[in-house]
């Protein structure tokens, strides 16, 4: 099971470093919307976190999640490709990205799903849901303002729950690619939103081995309004 489990991932983040170079060769970084904005008009994807076993893991959780909370809305901050929402079960949907290719493929995908509604970012205005998610995202936020502003964009969209699934050390790796940053981004809402109190840390199922490169870093945070 284990060996298994840890193929799809090798593969996957082979395909990502593919993604990667073909990017660098294009241009240089610049931002992190700018990366993303070009990973996916270049035909890249989300990334490892949003298939294979991690992915299904992300979507046990969260469908067990909405299920027991009776959560009826869910907005997501950072779609991407559509891929980890295939496995989710959600009663009402809205997803935000802001590569406008990576929402025209959400379009796509899931065009005759009327319980799912996808928008570009930039056309966010103040929409709210029971439950916001940010799921393999807040690491990728590489300048201080951007994370600022997207964690007061997070918060502020919930009316009940936010669910987190990222690193939560400000621990850098010694190889870590140039468009990621770890964050203790708990230490921000601790700070930051004090109507907020994080309830559940939920270990990954899969962490991350720094011998083999297999794993992640990431967990599911919970955090709920007072």
């Amino acid at each position: 099971m284990t060996r298994h489990v840890n193929k799809i991932p090798g593969v996957k983040r082979l395909i990502d470093v593919v993604h990667y170079l073909r990017y660098r060769a294009a241009s240089r970084f610049s931002t992190s919307d700018e990366y993303w904005k070009k990973r996916y008009q270049s035909g890249g994807d989300s990334g490892t976190g949003s298939y294979g076993p991690f992915a299904e893991f992300k979507a046990e959780f969260l469908n067990s999640f909405v299920s027991e909370k009776g959560v009826r809305t869910v907005m997501e901050f950072g779609c991407g490709d559509g891929n980890q929402l295939r496995l989710a079960r959600y009663p009402k949907y809205t997803g935000l990205d802001i590569s406008r290719d990576a929402i025209a493929m959400c379009g796509k995908l899931f065009a005759s799903d009327s319980s799912k509604t996808f928008l570009v970012t930039e056309d966010y205005a103040g929409q709210t849901a029971e439950l916001a998610l940010s799921l393999d995202v807040i690491y990728h936020l590489v300048e201080d303002a951007v994370f600022d502003a997207y964690m007061r964009r997070l918060f502020g969209s919930s009316t009940r729950y936010v669910i987190i699934y990222s690193s939560n050390t400000d621990q850098q790796e010694k190889l870590q690619t140039f468009h990621v940053r770890h964050r203790k981004f708990s230490d921000w809402v601790a700070h930051n939103q004090p109507d907020w109190r994080l309830t559940q840390h939920i270990p990954n199922k899969y962490p991350y081995d720094p011998i083999s490169g297999d794993g992640t870093l990431a967990d599911f945070f919970v955090f709920e309004r007072k």
